[in-house]
């Protein structure tokens, strides 16, 4: 087994070889989610809980669909509705879930470094869904595989990542992960949602979405984090789009059979038109969800694998 670790915080300290395992493995789960019997016995016996502190559909959904697809009992906690609202504090949270013989914790927090602090403070094994502005590793694993999937090797690709940087941990995880496989990426948003340090992802900084579209091989768009920033950042929707929007004419400035995606929720008309959003010759956006599912298999399953080698 490459993956060594008893938790899944971040892509950025792992090695080319663990974030690959956990490609490969995600394989195999979506051949089996593609069958007839969505069934393996992998996490027989044991409890996830997804305890998420933010609202979510796609990451929070498929998490659960994965841990009963592996035979766990995977539970929800809500935080607007627990004693979170009474003054406990989340390590008390996870500790009281814990002691009832929690096996995985699928958290997620507004704060960054939520999941790391908890993951020093468990015996658990923690996965981060995405803490503040820090990252969202999961979401990074299938957007490779998605990648992978649709261009056949990461070998001499160019990404372009668009929109709100500065509040993405999507974009964090993506480029961490992009840069150890030898992915050529370009940024490209609005200078107050660009974060002041872009040296440190040493990555190509585009000043026109023109220059980020042409001659990319793939394209992820990202939505504008309204709820991380006070008041609105710019004038008006209309004008957001027009300098910073995905459209079906900039498309054509990409490379030939380039792909389109989204870590969703999508708000269209924004960064994207629906023509973008629905055009099935180069949005894989449904095919990331699905995705999602087989990613999130392989990691639930590689860290059991690795609680059982550790109580062996």
């Amino acid at each position: 087994m490459v993956y060594q670790h008893k938790d899944l915080i971040g892509l950025r300290d792992l090695s080319k070889e663990e974030i690959l395992s956990f490609i490969d493995l995600a394989k195999e789960f979506k051949a089996l989610n593609n069958s007839d019997v969505k069934k393996s016995p992998s996490l027989h016996g044991k409890t996830v809980i997804n305890a998420f502190y933010e609202n979510s559909t796609r990451t929070r959904v498929s998490f659960e669909v994965a841990a009963k697809r592996l035979g766990a009992d995977a539970i929800n906690f809500s935080s607007s509705q627990s004693s979170s609202k009474k003054g406990e504090t989340l390590v008390d949270t996870i500790r009281n879930m814990e002691a009832m013989k929690t096996d995985i914790f699928v958290l997620r927090h507004p704060n960054s470094g939520a999941a790391h602090f908890v993951a020093q403070n468990s015996d658990a094994s923690i996965v981060n869904a995405g803490d503040g502005l820090n990252e969202h590793p999961t979401q990074g694993l299938l957007d490779l595989f998605t990648i992978l999937e649709h261009k056949g090797s990461f070998e001499n690709l160019t990404v372009a990542i668009i929109g709100d940087i500065l509040h993405s941990r999507v974009a964090r995880s993506d480029i961490w992960a992009m840069r150890k496989l030898g992915i050529n990426v370009k940024l490209f948003g609005p200078p107050m949602m660009l974060p002041v340090h872009m040296e440190v992802f040493d990555c190509h900084v585009c000043s026109s979405m023109e220059e980020a579209v042409e001659g990319s091989d793939v394209i992820i768009m990202l939505r504008i984090q309204l709820e991380r920033q006070d008041g609105n950042p710019f004038p008006s929707v209309r004008e957001y789009s027009k300098f910073f929007g995905l459209t079906s004419t900039r498309m054509k400035l990409a490379n030939k059979n380039a792909i389109v995606l989204h870590p969703g929720p999508i708000n269209r008309g924004v960064e994207m038109n629906s023509d973008v959003v629905d055009n099935k010759d180069y949005s894989v956006i449904l095919n990331q969800v699905e995705n999602g599912v087989a990613i999130r298999m392989a990691v639930l399953h590689t860290l059991n694998l690795y609680r059982k080698s550790r109580n062996a």
